[in-house]
């Protein structure tokens, strides 16, 4: 039995952590391209399962993940009750709005607003007393203001690459996003001693980085 069980976000930001977590002294067993979605580290003391990034804080506050690595905008968006001991310096992104060139953001009138994160857009706007109507979708909201189906876009950017090639430019950072070592209650408290030797492991590697 793995004394911990780490859930993963696959994709951007998978490989970082599996990188960050073999230079602790945890690297992933096996072949690394394999498609199975939970593995042992080489020591046998740690399993890691890879999930959408969206439920690795559903598995950790449920307990079935005694941690997970995941970006600060997840968190943001779907408020889970968990620890985060450990900010990390890798999946760093920007929270944005982002919207047409020629535009300009519009006062008080009602805003159409594309978004896969409708919590953090509705608490930002809403702080500033902007009228929104937020239009949730999935995936490729740089699509929705050339298409008039909104005026812009809150999204996750990383060089915006992707805002500039669909027409879009950012109007403002809502927040900087980068890692977060996420951790169960019940776990911190009854694993406390492996926790905090894995919070101190990574602690390290990421202050070696940052000397480096």
């Amino acid at each position: 039995m793995p004394e911990l069980t780490i859930a993963i976000a696959k994709g951007r930001l998978q490989a970082e952590a599996l990188e960050l977590f073999a230079k602790a002294g945890m690297p992933l067993s096996g072949d690394s391209e394999s498609r199975c979605l939970a593995r042992s580290d080489e020591t046998g003391r740690s399993r890691y399962i890879f999930v959408k990034p969206s439920d690795v804080p559903v598995y950790v506050e449920h307990g079935v993940a005694d941690c997970g690595l995941v970006g600060l905008d997840v968190l943001l968006e779907y408020q889970a009750d968990v620890l985060q001991p450990l900010s990390l310096p890798i999946g760093r992104c920007q929270i944005v709005i982002a919207g047409p060139m020629n535009k300009q953001k519009n006062g008080y009138a009602m805003l159409r607003v594309a978004t896969k994160y409708p919590h953090i857009t509705s608490k930002h706007f809403g702080e500033r007393g902007q009228p929104v109507e937020i239009i949730q979708l999935s995936g490729s909201v740089e699509l929705a203001p050339g298409l008039g189906l909104a005026d812009c876009i809150v999204d996750l950017v990383e060089t915006g690459r992707t805002l500039r090639e669909n027409g879009l430019r950012v109007m403002e950072v809502i927040a900087e996003s980068t890692a977060r070592l996420i951790v169960n209650r019940a776990s911190y408290h009854l694993k406390a001693q492996t926790i905090n030797g894995l919070i101190a492991a990574l602690k390290k590697q990421t202050q070696a980085q940052g000397e480096a």
